[in-house]
């Protein structure tokens, strides 16, 4: 066998060593999945074999689960309608039972097997472990185990929500199944689907001694008189179990996510029968999630394109590899030292600058202050806090900038300013570094202007807070080179963020779609629509945060300041909105800022009790519509997700982004946007752009002409394009 070695000793023990060849961790590819069944006939047949220890032959741990970039090629890929419906979910479901059938054949082979885990198991790496009739495992803390399909818009489809559930409780296994929850070894010692815990590298000993001892090789759930602890569905423990994880999950997903669904289904059904009826149950809604669009959109942008991604994938080819030593930040404000932070965590020697010490040395007490956080919960020794806060040197002294390999300029947005200090710092940069501004609404193409070196200026967007947001927008300006851009990319891997590339424009990409959501709520209030109407249609679009709180959240006065500038940039040519007068109101007229003076659209009492939309907003603007049935809440719902998809759709055409994986990821990554999506193309693509043209002509004629398509998505639709087909250069992510 290519994927495992099997060696039988004296004693009668096959020892199975799993071992992907070419990997630097075990996945279930389809090869691995053939094998597994005939280890199964093997360990069955062959009367040499008393008994079975599988091991990982990977340092880096058992199994990390299915391979999802063989299922994107190939399950999701498509293709022409089969001619037998009938016959192609038959095949459909065959496929998805496979590898349950292989388990299945291992757990009733009449042989006891253990599993020995060195390292992390997730996913079908678990569900091997789980179809054993043993498991030990290392007592590493570091060590994770738990099935993360629902991640990615799955279930586990190799009995993981069969097992599970019957040997720790329907309750505990829901609770790691629909979040995708990983536990330690303690942990999966305590809820009880590990049997022991001995010291790293003595799992295999264990093992033996376990089966040295003669042990049944059966699976509790296959002796008579198993009962699942807590209790089945129809036991009074069992039952408000569904009935709490129903209202939960409800609350949680509004219906959204497929897969949860599915999940509670297939937990509900399966433990009312025999756990071979039960494998088939699963497999059916295995397979029926994999069909969805959110499945298949969640698959390709939250792990296939992101992982391409994090890996440097739109980096530019044919440039050497940048050594990022030294960078400065300039302006230590709450941007300025989270960035100086995650550099310093990246072992970059920083030099952070404001306009005096006394400021500098604020924006290095942030990161004193996270450090500080980290100790305490023992996330991090006090040696490795200190080493980490001294490489940051705070100074007003542009002197220290010499040496840099690379600038970020992250100061208020006023281009005079960023002027100013670009070429404060240029004076003092070698030819080769690159000079990156953290900008995230001003031109790269203007703000270069002031540079001695356009063809190294570029811009490094960073989202707040900058420890905890993982992506990096990176815009090209017009005279940004392609050696800058590979320079910048290789900066961002190195603080372990990850980057996506734009082209120039007001608002890039990533402000400007964001922009659409919180625009189109202000939209919906200066309508009349009732404020907790707006608010709570937002939530169920899977928006991480409702758009009025949202705009709060980001500071009423920046949106009124944008606009402004944009009003003065543009001219004559700027297009005034209901929107404008709104916000000049709240700005101007009542110094509603939003949350950080606290006062916006909601109130935010000075007691710290729980925030509430301002009574006033009624008297701003008179509420017209109060109620909102369904058919109302779900053209809501369309309001605020087309919206961004739209300006999506715009940035393509006018070339601001010119990558769907990038714009997907982007989507997600920066603002949140509905990720059971797929992120703003995949939900055009995976609905049919021709569909979403028409949905959005409607939504053009009863609410106005920003919910127009562009000439783009209608020549798409015309031809049956997709953005992952018609924008070729990431094929190979779709």
């Amino acid at each position: 066998m290519e994927n495992f070695k099997l060696e039988i000793d004296a004693e009668g023990i096959a020892l199975i060593t799993f071992d992907v060849p070419g990997r630097s961790m075990n996945t279930i590819t389809a090869s691995v999945l053939e094998e597994l069944g005939e280890l199964a006939h093997t360990l069955k047949t062959d009367a040499a074999i008393k008994g079975a220890i599988i091991q990982s032959g990977k340092a880096s741990g058992f199994c990390a689960g299915a391979d999802l970039g063989e299922m994107g090629s190939g399950s999701l890929a498509g293709g022409a309608a089969p001619q037998d419906a009938d016959a192609a979910l038959k095949a459909g479901f065959e496929r998805a039972f496979a590898l349950n059938k292989a388990l299945r054949a291992i757990e009733t082979c009449g042989k006891p097997v253990a599993c020995a885990l060195e390292g992390l198991a997730l996913g079908g790496g678990l569900e091997i472990a789980l179809c054993c009739h043993y498991r030990v495992i290392a007592d590493n803390p570091k060590i994770k185990l738990g099935l993360p399909e629902a991640k990615v818009g799955l279930l586990p489809g190799a009995g993981g929500t069969q097992r599970l559930p019957r040997l720790i409780g329907a309750q505990n296994a829901l609770m790691m199944i629909l979040q995708g929850e990983e536990k330690n070894p303690s942990e999966a010692k305590g809820l009880g689907f590990v049997h022991e815990l001995v010291p790293a590298g003595e799992t295999l000993a264990a093992a033996r001694r376990w089966l040295a001892a003669k042990p049944k090789a059966v699976a509790p759930w296959d002796e008579k008189g198993f009962k699942i602890p807590g209790g089945g569905p129809f036991t009074p423990g069992g039952a408000m179990t569904f009935i709490g994880g129903n209202a939960f999950l409800s609350k949680q997903s509004y219906g959204n996510y497929p897969a949860q669904k599915h999940i509670m289904s297939a937990v509900y059904e399966g433990l009312q029968v025999p756990i071979d009826a039960a494998l088939r149950i699963e497999s059916r809604y295995f397979f029926k999630t994999l069909q969805t669009p959110q499945a298949r959109g969640m698959i390709r942008t939250l792990f296939l394109s992101m992982q391409a991604l994090a890996k440097g994938g739109n980096r530019p080819k044919g440039h050497a590899p940048y050594e990022i030593n030294k960078v400065s930040v300039l302006g230590a404000g709450m941007m300025g030292a989270g960035i100086a932070y995650v550099q310093a965590m990246a072992g970059i020697e920083t030099v952070l600058i404001d306009r005096d010490q006394a400021s500098a040395e604020k924006g290095k007490g942030y990161a004193k202050d996270i450090l500080d956080k980290r100790v305490s919960r023992g996330r991090m020794s006090q040696g490795a806090a200190d080493k980490v806060l001294a490489l940051i040197t705070p100074t007003a002294d542009y002197a220290l900038v010499k040496g840099s390999d690379l600038v970020v300029e992250a100061v208020f947005e006023n281009r005079e300013l960023k002027a100013e200090v670009t070429k404060l710092a240029e004076a003092q940069l070698a030819q080769t570094a690159v000079f990156g501004s953290n900008t995230s609404t001003l031109p790269i193409t203007g703000l270069a202007e002031a540079s001695a070196r356009p063809k190294n200026f570029i811009g490094i967007h960073f989202f707040s807070p900058v420890d905890k947001m993982g992506l990096v927008e990176i815009i090209l300006g017009k005279e940004t080179s392609e050696e800058t851009l590979a320079k910048s990319i290789y900066y961002v891997l190195k603080i372990k963020k990850t980057p996506i590339t734009v082209n120039d424009s007001r608002g890039f990409y990533t402000s400007r779609c964001f922009g659409t959501y919180v625009t189109e709520g202000a939209h919906m209030l200066a309508e009349g629509i009732k404020p907790a109407i707006i608010e709570n249609v937002g939530k169920m679009t899977g928006m991480p945060r409702a758009p009025l709180e949202m705009s709060d959240d980001v500071a009423l006065d920046l949106a009124w300041k944008v606009r402004s500038q944009a009003r003065a940039d543009l001219g004559s040519a700027y297009k005034e909105t209901p929107v404008d007068g709104l916000l000049a109101n709240m700005v101007e007229k009542l110094g509603r800022y939003g949350r950080k003076n606290g006062k916006g659209y909601y109130e935010y009492p000075s007691d710290g009790s729980k925030k509430k939309i301002w009574p006033g907003l009624s008297d701003l603007v008179a509420v017209k519509i109060s109620e909102c049935p369904p058919e109302l809440r779900d053209e809501y719902k369309k309001r605020l997700l087309y919206i961004q998809a739209l300006e999506t759709a715009r940035c393509f055409e006018e070339g601001v982004i010119t990558s769907p994986r990038d714009a997907d990821v982007g989507s997600i990554l920066a603002w949140g946007f509905a990720p059971y999506t797929g992120g703003t193309v995949s939900l055009m693509d995976l609905m049919g752009i021709a569909k979403f043209v028409a949905e959005c002509d409607v939504l053009a004629q009863k609410y106005g002409p920003r919910f127009t398509p562009p000439a783009l998505l209608r020549d798409m639709a015309a031809k049956g394009e997709t953005f992952y087909g018609r924008f070729a250069d990431n094929k190979a992510a779709a």
